[in-house]
């Protein structure tokens, strides 16, 4: 006989992913997170200028977040990267990091 147990037992809607699948993304250095939001706004300013402001917002929302204390904005962060997801090519540098961003946060 098994047991499961998942996060001692206390499995809530923010472990739930898009689709039923369990997204487990505590843990997640706010750093290496930041990291990932200032290489957008470079790749952004490299290819596709228009799309700064967005990448822009992403980095800005982090930043605020962390110096108050509180969790980030996920809605405003959301918004901004499907807008980037729109506006970049498939297959270009800036999806892979939109792509790397969500599952750091959990979006």
């Amino acid at each position: 006989m098994s047991t499961f147990n998942f996060n001692g037992g206390n499995i809530t809607n923010s472990h739930i992913g898009d689709n039923g699948r369990v997204e487990n993304n505590y843990g997640t250095d706010p750093a290496a997170v930041l990291g990932l939001a200032e290489q957008l706004v470079d790749r952004m300013r490299g290819e596709n200028p228009a799309l700064v402001r967005q990448a822009q917002v992403i980095q800005g929302e982090l930043v605020q977040a962390g110096e108050e204390g509180r969790a980030a904005n996920r809605g405003r962060i959301r918004a901004a990267l499907e807008t980037i997801t729109i506006g970049v090519g498939a297959g270009s540098g800036g999806i892979a990091l939109v792509e790397q961003l969500k599952h750091a946060l959990g979006l």
